[in-house]
C-alpha cells in the first residue's frame, strides 16, 4: 500500500506547489480549498511550515460517520471517496482527527488519496511517496 508523508517538512518554503499540483492533477480544479495536501505556517513565518495530509488511518474515522458509503475504509488504511454518492453533510471533516479533510465553498470534501501526484511538484523534496507493508514502511522515487 502507498501512503504520502511528509518527513522532511523542516525544508519546505510554504510555495505550495504540491497543493496546486493536487488541486489541478487529481482533483480537476485550481483552487486552494480543492486540495488533498495543504501546507501551513507551523505558527509564524520563522517557525516553518506542516504539511495537513491524511494518515491512512485504520479505521479510518471519516469513512465510519459517512452516512452515504461515498467514502469507504481502503484495505491498510486511507479511504476511497466516491464523489457520486457524496451529500456534503461535512461529517467526514467534522471526524478527522488531523483537520485533513478540506471542504470547499459547497461542502464537497477533498482528501488525500495517496496518489503520488504531488511529490514531483515538491521542489524542496519535503513528500515522498512510502510503500507500506507489514508494518515496514520505504520511501518510492517520486
Amino acid at each position: 500500500m502507498k501512503v504520502l508523508r511528509a518527513p522532511r517538512m523542516e525544508r519546505c518554503t510554504g510555495c505550495n506547489s504540491c497543493s496546486l499540483a493536487c488541486a489541478r492533477l487529481v482533483h480537476r480544479k485550481l483552487s486552494w480549498e480543492t486540495a488533498g495536501i495543504r501546507i501551513s505556517s507551523a505558527g509564524g513565518i520563522t517557525s516553518g511550515y506542516e504539511a495537513r495530509v491524511c494518515i491512512a488511518c485504520d479505521p479510518a474515522p471519516c469513512a465510519q460517520v459517512c452516512p452515504t458509503g461515498a467514502l469507504r475504509q481502503r484495505q491498510g488504511g486511507g479511504i476511497i471517496h466516491q464523489r457520486k454518492l457524496c451529500i456534503q453533510c461535512g461529517r467526514c471533516h467534522e471526524a478527522c482527527p488531523l483537520d485533513a479533510i478540506a471542504q470547499d465553498h459547497d461542502g464537497s470534501p477533498y482528501i488525500c488519496y495517496h496518489c503520488g501526484q504531488c511529490v514531483k511538484f515538491c521542489p524542496q523534496g519535503c513528500i515522498e511517496l512510502q510503500t507500506i507493508a507489514a508494518g515496514k514502511e520505504t520511501a518510492d522515487a517520486g
